[in-house]
């Protein structure tokens, strides 16, 4: 695999290897639409990559709070429990920019907004732009998308 492109336009995750399309996925970017600046609740523009892996082997739907597994497994009730909860759920792929002073450094760096692509609540996918800044995807999807990539593994995200 080449790198991994995220099209805001079409909320689609591509892996991208030879410069074709292998592998396509559904996703879910920011409802506040582009941008960089650390606050906004944007999903970052440009050359990202994943910085680091976390949820290696952990169950389907566990819940993730601060980068750190709760023992919890996301259900309809636990949901109810948390109205007001952002879910992280199964695995995150920490992004980390690569573009000095667009999307790393100072008050645009990527990996200190805590920038992940991360498992959601299936039922939040519905085609458009509903996250706080982060690239949500299914579950089943993430699971299968984080054995495919390494720490080094490159990401655009392009409108």
């Amino acid at each position: 695999m080449d790198h991994l492109k995220i099209d805001i336009n079409l909320q689609k995750l591509q892996i991208i290897n030879n410069h074709e399309v292998i592998q396509e996925f559904e996703v879910s970017t920011a409802k506040n639409g582009l941008g960089e600046k650390s606050g906004s609740e944007c999903t970052p523009r440009g050359w990202h990559k994943i910085r680091a892996k976390i949820g290696f082997n952990k169950p389907i739907y566990s819940v993730f709070v601060g980068r750190r597994i709760t023992g919890e497994i996301y259900t309809s009730e636990l949901a109810l429990q948390y109205p007001q909860r952002d879910w992280i759920l199964s695995r995150i792929l920490w992004l980390g920019g690569l573009e000095g002073y667009k999307n790393r450094y100072g008050t645009v760096d990527s990996a200190w907004r805590y920038i992940y692509i991360h498992g959601s609540p299936d039922h939040l996918l519905q085609g458009k732009p509903e996250s706080h800044g982060c690239i949500r995807m299914k579950n089943a999807d993430i699971v299968q998308l984080f054995d495919k990539v390494t720490t080094q593994t490159r990401v655009y995200i392009q409108a």
